[in-house]
């Protein structure tokens, strides 16, 4: 398994649409962000960050193939961020929706909520978001910290 940098990110949309089904949200981050990609006998998933603040890194985007979900890919691409940048940041935060899928797992990576934006997902999608049979509405952050 091998962890690495991307520099030609819009190869790699079709990854990046399974955690942010709008190119157009996509666009708004994708050249002010390093992208790198997890590798394990073919490409398993990419995890997408940048400077939001000083000393505060986001994740923008975060996704498994579908057909490798459960098997510590995205908790690998999560703590290789989170070693990489231990340095230079004091905490991640990442953005996602309200959903009984993904909340809980970033909490099992150790991050907790912090904020929530209210009608995020209704306010700049162009198109109805459903998760695990649930519309998207708010967007819920939650943070890390790096030690």
């Amino acid at each position: 398994m091998k962890i690495y940098q991307i520099t030609n990110k819009k190869e790699y949309l079709s990854l990046l649409l399974l955690a942010d089904e709008q190119e157009s949200m996509i666009d708004k981050y994708i050249d002010n962000s390093t992208m790198y990609v997890l590798e394990d006998s073919g490409i398993k998933g990419e995890i997408v960050v940048c400077e939001l603040q000083e000393k505060v890194l986001e994740i923008k985007n975060l996704a498994v193939l579908p057909t490798h979900h459960k098997q510590g890919y995205g908790r690998t691409l999560i703590n290789f961020i989170c070693n990489k940048y231990k340095n230079q940041f004091t905490k991640v935060i990442v953005g996602t929706g309200d959903s009984d899928y993904t909340i809980p797992f970033y909490e099992k990576c150790g991050f907790s909520k912090c904020f929530p934006i209210k009608n995020f997902f209704k306010d700049n999608y162009d198109h109805t978001i459903i998760e695990n049979r649930k519309q998207l509405i708010d967007m819920i952050y939650l943070e890390k910290t790096l030690n």
